[in-house]
């Protein structure tokens, strides 16, 4: 294992750590659910990048990184665990337990420790409510801190009653200036992240994708908390094949934008492309809710839920989403999954519109 991959492997962990944080029972069945196939697929992300981007996932994944002593049978119990808990939250109607969100917590914590170098603190039964998954996910290290009441007495110095009579209207003038300034750098930035992110657009649609994806780069950079640079970057990837790439993209853009419609279709594309057809069903669904005119969502919905043996059901979505590129799937269900053609948002509609790319 390489440094490079150790570190890229722990970068997308991380990027599950809010994800696993706010896991708990109370939360909607659906939405825990959700949760659940986001956390694993930022795991298995970064599971391949231990073996420089295998395309193997799921049980597959964990026993060739256990034949190359990259885990532990400890980690390797618990990551199995863990994607048995994932394979069960993608079910129709499944109802995911106490169980499955203790699973991912456990594996979470050891795969991370593991890559830290690190043991991993255990997972208490009993934390199934947000507050206990952010403390038992977050590893905190407290030190020892000196009391403020062993520290000696200050003397504060009296006010001068010989102040001139300009200092005031001065020190005015200058907090004056400092706020315009630093209102400025902010529109100046956020103005910036808009420029950038328009330019890669442009890029994007010109086929010039070096250009494309520099702008977009730079304009995560300038707007971190705007989740539409990552979409645009998972989706060029995924053109590319580059899925776990693609894959760690759509997870940081839904978790930047968790209401996004562009974000969480976006994901359900990759999860889509990787023939996970239930995970791409779930936010394709999430999608849809966002933003209820979004075809393609409706499109790739149907075929999606084609793909595990709802056949009528998919062919009612794809009907009400129309013809496109998905309409593929109604004339031969049969066909293999995620070819060229097929895929979605392979080529770029022909209205691309910022809202959805």
């Amino acid at each position: 294992m390489t440094a490079g991959a150790q570190r890229q492997a722990l970068d997308a962990v991380h990027s599950a750590r809010p994800i696993v944080a706010r896991l708990s029972t109370r939360a909607n069945s659906e939405d825990l659910a959700a949760d659940l196939i986001e956390a694993w697929n930022a795991i298995e992300g970064g599971l391949r990048s231990l073996v420089g981007g295998s395309t193997l996932g799921g049980q597959m994944l964990i026993r060739e990184l256990r034949t190359r002593h990259f885990l532990t049978l400890e980690q390797a119990n618990a990551l199995a665990e863990f994607h048995a808990a994932h394979e069960r939250a993608g079910r129709t109607g499944y109802t995911p337990t106490e169980g499955d969100v203790n699973a991912a917590r456990d594996a979470f914590l050891k795969l991370e420790a593991g890559l830290m170098g690190e043991p991993a603190p255990a997972v208490p039964a009993s934390a199934t409510t947000a507050s206990a998954a952010a403390a038992t996910v977050q590893m905190e290290s407290i030190g020892r801190r000196k009391s403020f009441t062993d520290a000696p007495p200050v003397a504060v110095p009296a006010s001068s009653a010989s102040r001139p009579s300009w200092v005031a209207p001065l020190i005015g003038l200058v907090v004056l200036l400092l706020v315009g300034a630093i209102a400025w750098s902010l529109l100046a930035g956020r103005s910036g992240g808009s420029a950038s992110l328009d330019q890669g657009v442009t890029a994007y649609r010109e086929g010039r994708r070096e250009a494309a994806q520099g702008a977009f780069n730079k304009a995560a950079q300038e707007n971190p908390s705007d989740p539409m640079p990552h979409v645009y970057l998972s989706r060029m990837a995924r053109e590319q094949g580059n899925l776990v790439t693609a894959n760690a993209e759509a997870v940081k853009a839904v978790q930047l934008g968790p209401s996004s419609g562009p974000a969480l279709r976006e994901l359900a594309s990759t999860l889509f492309a990787q023939q996970n057809y239930d995970g791409a069903r779930t936010f394709y669904i999430r999608a849809i809710k966002a933003d209820s005119t979004d075809r393609l969502s409706q499109g790739y919905l149907g075929c999606s839920l084609m793909r595990v043996g709802r056949v009528d059901e998919g062919n009612r979505w794809i009907q009400r989403a129309g013809t496109g590129s998905w309409s593929g799937c109604a004339r031969a269900p049969g066909s293999a999954p995620g070819a060229v053609g097929a895929m979605p948002g392979t080529t770029a509609p022909p209205q691309v519109q910022m809202r959805v790319p």
